[in-house]
């Protein structure tokens, strides 16, 4: 028996790990699993085959709190992950969190890429299955600004546990990201400071091999920029599975293929007809999730 179905077989043996109470306040809005006929009777003198496995149905959530790395400011969440009918997120499901691009915000998971869709298409496919998760992190760029916010450690020191809470197993974490978030998650996973990351994916990352003072709104000088070298940090990552997808069309393609020849090991990901846009990010998110949904497994 392969690794994916084990992991499957356990998830239906096993059930019952809802949100509960937590300092981060959350609602539901769930997706009806789908209707199916009663099982016809088993004839007399046939043998019974056994019952076919219940489907995996992705469902919703959402919820806010105010985090000590962004004093005064309400930051809202999205969480997206497979249950059993009639509800309970399976245990020890492992999850990835998704980190937005500039502008961008907890909604761009479930609206702009409609990445429960996805997850569900995925689930439908055989897929190993996993959640997803994503939370506010304004245009800080994922890492500690002069302004006093550290949305990284948000990520870090709040909202993975807060995950890790709900039943989720922290020791299984993937991180995926677009544009300034593809940024954020590749200085994450370098940064080591999550232990449980088993695997990154950056689609269209916005990374630079040296300091532009144009860059201002994602550095505050010179200093900072070094601080947060994603090229320098490469070495870093030869232990964790990378994948990195970037559109031809797309202003940042040559300084992500300069990135991306400098990393050690396999590199999975492509180089395809899109720009730096949603449709483009959409086009590549079932891959990526096949990807986070094999090493998470």
């Amino acid at each position: 028996m392969d690794k994916s179905a084990l992991t499957r077989r356990r998830l239906l043996e096993l059930a019952g790990i809802g949100l509960g109470a937590s300092a981060l306040t959350a609602c539901t809005d769930g997706i009806a699993p789908p209707e199916s006929s009663p099982p016809a009777p088993a004839s007399p003198t046939a043998t019974a085959l056994p019952a076919p496995a219940a489907p995996l149905t992705v469902r919703t959530r959402t919820g806010s709190f105010v985090s000590a790395f962004r004093p005064g400011i309400a930051s809202h969440w999205s969480l997206a992950a497979p249950e059993l009918p009639p509800g309970g997120v399976p245990p020890e499901l492992p999850v990835a969190v998704f980190l937005h691009g500039l502008g961008g915000s907890h909604t761009v998971l479930l609206e702009d890429m409609a990445a429960h869709e996805a997850l569900q298409g995925h689930l439908d496919a055989g897929g190993a299955p996993f959640a997803i998760a994503a939370v506010d992190g304004g245009n800080t760029w994922w890492h500690p600004r002069a302004d006093g916010s550290d949305t990284q450690s948000l990520l870090v020191k709040e909202f993975v546990p807060f995950l890790g809470g709900q039943g989720y197993d922290l020791g299984r974490i993937g991180l995926f990201g677009i544009s300034m978030g593809g940024f954020g998650a590749l200085l994450l996973a370098s940064q080591g400071r999550l232990p449980g990351v088993r695997a990154v994916a950056a689609m269209s990352p916005a990374v630079w091999d040296h300091y532009d003072p144009r860059q201002e709104s994602a550095f505050d000088g010179p200093a900072d920029f070094a601080a947060h070298d994603v090229f320098a940090l490469r070495p870093r990552l030869a232990a964790v599975p990378m994948r990195i997808d970037c559109g031809t069309g797309d202003e940042l393609a040559a300084t992500v293929r300069a990135y991306r020849a400098g990393l050690p090991g396999d590199v999975e990901g492509s180089f395809r007809p899109g720009g730096h846009d949603y449709s483009y990010w959409r086009s590549v998110l079932p891959e990526v999730l096949s990807f986070l949904g094999y090493h998470l497994a």
